[in-house]
């Protein structure tokens, strides 16, 4: 006999139902099916956010930092990228022109050496024998080469000249000029502390390496002694260091942007908590300035404390910090289109591998826009300020209205919360900032000038990884502002450092501190 198994389901039986009752019954059927549904949906977004999130944390640790994307070097599919371009072009509007890309010029091998070098002349001579019954000699130049001189340490010893006069049953002594050292009582010469400082701060080299290469030229440096030296210094440049800052916020141009620094000993913080280096670039024209400032704080009282009395247009990326100082001194804002930029790249190599002959992806359409503006300042880079102008309102402003519409009509498209997504976000909300630097011919697409000035403290920051104390990290930020000054006016920061140290312990003056301003001085120029 056939049995029901006990855990058998039963059909609801409907059969009694009125109509009405079936139709309630119906309607609370699809709700659930519709929450259901969305409730997959949601599952299957969050799932794509958190697959391309996990994409984005790989490429951050194993990949290239580089910006370009794989298909920028397809070197041996020319026919796939050519199909891939023009897929990319029928995402375009129709009524974008492409900026025809600018000839580069082959950058040509140097040959020989600079005439700045130093150089020794060695004759290969003929022996008496071998020259004999010749008519005449003569020399050819047959070959150059580069010869290394290793760095030696050598110890200077003062010996003071002094003389004894008499007058009237008393002695008196006078002693021949003594120079005076920046740091007073110091066993370090003014050209040892340039080696320093340029060492560690234009070369990444941590102060243990110096310590060793002093020890293998024959003398011991330690550590905490280079450490203190550079620590005492920072008093020493600091009135250099505050004339630099005046002259800085004279100009009515300056970019600004922060770092990461750690910071083992600082009041009130852990060991472990972020700390700040700020660097602002400008300065009238002729006299720019890179000028770094450590604060253990990220808060807009910063760049208020920074500048000051500055009045004029500051760029900087979308940081809210940057807001409070614009509203208090009523300054002009512009944005930084590299910043906007390196979100969609991360968004580009966060996507889903695709086929070759694949749709490009919102993000590689907005890169598009994007490097049309950058090839419109690439090809005006050498034109003047006011033909620069001419050229961004002809060119870039119409670019610029084309991709905002694009913006617009694509980002309900994207789904919340991916990295696309927060870079059309992103750009929306800085878009009136971005567009900024079409308001004058003098102005720069993006921040680059001070990312490049905080580039060289990233890259020493992986060396020596921290600085002990707040006094260390104000005098790093002094070293990196002499530093990247020099560089910026041109001047081999070696050179620079250690002509300072020659002439400002002797600089009492408003006139003698001015006149070792990087601008004033008369150096080789690197």
């Amino acid at each position: 006999m056939k049995t029901t198994p006990d855990n058998a389901t039963s059909s609801p039986d409907f059969s009694s139902l009125s109509a009405a009752e079936l139709v309630a019954v119906i309607n609370g059927f699809q709700q659930q099916l519709a929450s259901k549904e969305e409730a997959i949906q949601s599952r299957d977004a969050r799932i794509e956010i958190l697959e391309e999130l996990l994409r984005h944390k790989k490429i951050q640790q194993f990949a290239a930092s580089s910006e370009k994307q794989p298909n920028q070097i397809m070197l041996f599919d020319e026919a796939e990228l050519e199909v891939e371009i023009d897929e990319l072009r029928d995402q375009l509007p129709d009524d974008v022109e492409e900026e025809s890309p600018p000839r580069t010029s082959r950058k040509r091998r140097q040959r020989g050496f600079s005439d700045k070098l130093l150089r020794e002349r060695i004759e290969l001579t003929l022996s008496d024998e071998e020259k004999a019954g010749a008519t005449k000699t003569f020399f050819t130049k047959v070959k150059e080469e580069l010869e290394f001189i290793p760095a030696q340490l050598k110890v200077l010893e003062y010996w003071q000249e002094k003389a004894v006069f008499e007058q009237d049953g008393e002695e008196r002594i006078v002693a021949a000029y003594r120079p005076a050292h920046p740091l007073g009582k110091c066993t370090a010469t003014p050209s040892l502390l340039a080696h320093l400082i340029t060492s560690k701060y234009a070369d990444g080299l941590p102060l243990y390496r110096l310590e060793q290469m002093l020890k293998r030229l024959g003398h011991e440096v330690s550590r905490t002694s280079m450490a203190h030296w550079i620590i005492r210094l920072d008093d020493v440049f600091k009135p250099l260091i505050n004339l630099m800052r005046e002259v800085q916020n004279s100009s009515d141009y300056l970019q600004a942007d922060e770092t990461r620094i750690q910071v083992l000993k600082e009041d009130g913080k852990t060991a472990q908590s972020d700390k700040w280096m700020w660097v602002t670039r400008g300065g009238p024209p002729g006299h720019p300035s890179v000028l770094f400032e450590y604060d253990p704080s990220r808060g807009g009282k910063v760049p208020v404390r920074l500048l000051d009395d500055f009045q004029g247009i500051l760029q900087a990326d979308g940081y809210s910090g940057y807001g409070k100082v614009c509203r208090d001194n009523n300054l002009t804002r512009i944005g930084c289109w590299d910043h906007a930029r390196r979100k969609y790249v991360e968004a580009s190599k966060a996507a889903p591998a695709k086929g070759k002959k694949g749709p490009p992806s919102k993000a590689d359409v907005a890169l598009s826009h994007i490097r049309k503006l950058y090839a419109i300042e690439k090809a005006a880079r050498d034109l003047s300020d006011a033909e620069r102008y001419r050229v961004r309102q002809e060119k870039s402003l119409p670019l610029l209205a084309t991709f905002k519409t694009w913006l617009e009509a694509n980002i309900s498209k994207v789904l919340k919360g991916s990295l696309t997504r927060k870079a059309m976000d992103y750009t929306l909300n800085q878009w009136d900032y971005l567009i900024g630097y079409c308001e004058r011919g003098d102005l720069h697409i993006s921040n680059v000038l001070a990312e490049n000035a905080i580039r060289p403290f990233a890259l020493g920051r992986k060396a020596w990884l921290f600085a002990d104390t707040t006094q260390g990290a104000n005098a790093s930020a002094t070293c990196y502002s002499l530093v990247e000054t020099a560089k910026a006016n041109g001047l081999e920061p070696s050179a620079y450092i250690h002509h300072l140290l020659r002439h400002i312990a002797q600089a009492d003056t408003a006139e003698k501190l001015e006149a070792l301003l990087p601008w004033n001085v008369e150096l080789v120029r690197a």
